[in-house]
């Protein structure tokens, strides 16, 4: 699996997103931008909260809020935040901290 595909995959689960079989950033981040308008519609405070589980800093949603397009903004921040993630996770599969000398006792 791809990491497009494992970071939609997640997406897909953690926002309840509905993505098409031809997946592409672009659908991810088209599907994603509709749920973020729903959610910060459907109350502000719950968005924020996850934000802040997703570890996206207040200080660059409020840089955007204003915007024509910051539904879009901030899905594709949501959309880093989580390729980071996926990118970590697989860096650290592939080279374990336990294998360092330095970090043994």
């Amino acid at each position: 699996m791809n990491i497009i595909q494992t970071t939609a995959q997640e997406l897909q689960q953690q926002w309840a997103l509905q993505l098409p079989e031809n997946l592409s950033e672009e659908a991810i981040l088209e599907k994603l931008t509709e749920r973020v308008m729903q959610l910060v519609n459907e109350g502000p405070d719950a968005f924020f909260q996850l934000m802040y589980r997703l570890d996206i800093p207040e200080k660059k949603l409020m840089l955007v809020a204003g915007d024509v397009d910051a539904a879009r903004k901030i899905a594709r921040m949501i959309y880093d935040r989580q390729l980071q993630k996926v990118r970590s996770r697989e860096y650290y599969r592939n080279n374990p901290l336990n294998d360092d000398p330095d970090l043994k006792w």
